[in-house]
């Protein structure tokens, strides 16, 4: 027997979800105004409508049952993505900044899953208006709307822990308080405090200050909409640049780590195991970005350049191998170089790079730093086990065993992220779109990464991608930012089941 399904629930937490979403398109509202936008018109008139809805959700759902399921908590997180989208676009759509329906929300749900991929060929010819909302659609949904919204869901009666378990769907995650809401409360202060010391750091290394609150929102995400067609590269002061590429660095570690550095308990960070791979690999990765760079450099005819030439060249060799290696990893899509003109060993480095992204419990897609780790433990075990048949060879993170659902829930993600990768690639291919690119935008969705190889890489948009391969990857930037079994959980009977 089905219990059944609290549908004024799912539509009174909606409805209280897009006031949440009108409040910050009203922001939006509000810069479109100060700065005399011919698009204000339609920044009103969508929040607005916004605002309309989440009132309706509201009045619909005012006698539903309290109580969330795991039905419904599955339903509303995956929804609130598509809700919060079929609204978000209407700024684009309705002034005609993004004219086409499936630009609009492809650049859209791009936004609130911190993809960071555009249509936007000319992105500088954007409105103040419509560019703060790009870059606050990343901003919500870095740190997720569910988790965002959990702090504020109380005011209208609604719980949380079905919503944030969904939500949050890494392997870990640090419950910083007893009661969900204030762990919520937490995560969101500490990102609005990195937000707040990117920006100043940004403007007082010459940065305007737009820009500079732009940019921010969107290295705290890990999301890579950048103000400028050319992104990050536009700035020439290397400052900027070590100062984004040190911040999407920090956005990549775990934040419930973070907050207990705040609180004075670095130890938790420095012992942190899957905080070691993380870093470590991107001190691997940019050393031999950093070689590669150079001796490229120097096989270009360069060798008999003199002493500070060189240095200064190892030193911009550097700081593009660092910023990509970041930028790739955290699966945030700012550039300050374009690594498809790079030799082909090392952007096919970069390329393998967007396969792993960075912490559970941060702001990235991809596969994520403690999966790897698990599954690189497991093979070796099994290695052991192989060698020595009746030893017990536990498989261990931070020092203490993981159990074997842990070590099957990491196994089955693999397999579901090959798949849906294998599947994407092939219906991109289907579309006329050639195999290398198709396999490059797939890893590209799933891992929320945007740029990805050949004309859809750092310096392309997806401006002549197919519409049809448009709406799919729109679906698959959904999957991976929900990590996957959030999405495919609707589509099974175990679920609808009581």
């Amino acid at each position: 027997m089905t219990r059944a399904f609290n549908t004024r629930l799912v539509v009174k937490t909606l409805g209280a979800l897009l006031l949440i979403e009108s409040v910050f398109m009203a922001i939006a509202t509000i810069v479109s105004f100060f700065y005399k936008d011919p698009d204000d018109g339609a920044f009103l008139v969508s929040t607005v409508l916004t605002l309309s809805a989440g009132l309706w959700g509201l009045y619909f759902g005012r006698n539903a049952d309290p109580h969330v399921g795991e039905r419904e908590g599955y339903v509303i997180v995956a929804l609130v993505w598509v809700v919060f989208s079929a609204f978000g676009f209407l700024p684009y759509f309705l002034s005609g900044q993004i004219p086409d329906v499936t630009d609009a929300w492809f650049e859209t749900m791009s936004g609130f899953t911190t993809t960071g991929a555009t249509i936007l060929d000319d992105i500088e010819c954007l409105t103040h208006g419509a560019l703060f909302w790009r870059a606050m659609t990343q901003w919500l949904g870095g740190m997720g709307i569910i988790v965002l919204s959990i702090a504020l869901l109380p005011m209208f009666g609604l719980g949380g822990m079905q919503l944030y378990a969904a939500e949050v769907t890494g392997l870990s995650y640090e419950k910083l308080s007893p009661r969900i809401a204030d762990t919520a409360k937490h995560l969101w202060i500490t990102y609005i405090l990195l937000t707040v010391l990117e920006v100043g750091l940004l403007w007082i290394e010459g940065m305007p200050i737009f820009d500079s609150v732009c940019h921010s929102f969107s290295t705290v995400a890990t999301g890579g909409f950048s103000t400028k067609n050319l992104s990050i590269a536009y700035y020439t002061n290397p400052a900027i640049h070590y100062t984004i590429g040190l911040f999407t660095l920090l956005a990549g570690i775990n934040f419930g780590l973070i907050i207990l550095v705040f609180r004075a308990k670095p130890r938790r960070l420095w012992e942190d195991e899957e905080t070691h791979w993380y870093l470590g690999a991107v001190g691997v990765v940019t050393a031999v970005l950093t070689i590669g760079l150079t001796m490229q450099w120097l096989l270009e005819g360069n060798w008999s350049c003199g002493a500070g030439e060189f240095f200064r060249h190892l030193e911009t060799a550097f700081r593009e191998g660092f910023f990509t290696t970041v930028a790739t990893m955290t699966s945030c899509g700012f550039a300050i170089a374009d690594y498809m003109t790079w030799a082909p060993f090392l952007w096919v480095v970069v390329f393998f790079l967007m396969f792993t992204g960075a912490s559970s419990g941060s702001t990235s897609g991809g596969i994520k730093w403690v999966r790897l780790m698990i599954f690189a433990k497991s093979g070796f075990a099994e290695f052991k086990r192989r060698i020595h048949p009746n030893a017990i060879v536990p498989v261990k993170l931070n020092g203490r065993p993981i159990t074997q659902q842990t070590t099957n829930n990491v196994m089955a993600f693999m397999v579901f992220y090959l798949m849906i990768l294998i599947g994407t690639t092939l219906v991109f291919c289907a579309t006329g779109v050639d195999f290398d690119e198709s396999l490059g935008a797939a890893v590209s969705a799933i891992g929320n990464i945007g740029p990805s190889i050949g004309q859809y890489g750092p310096a392309g948009t997806y401006a002549l991608f197919p519409p049809v391969a448009k709406w799919m990857m729109t679906f698959v930037m959904l999957i991976g930012r929900l990590e996957i079994f959030t999405v495919i959980l609707l589509f099974t009977r175990a679920l609808w089941k009581k």
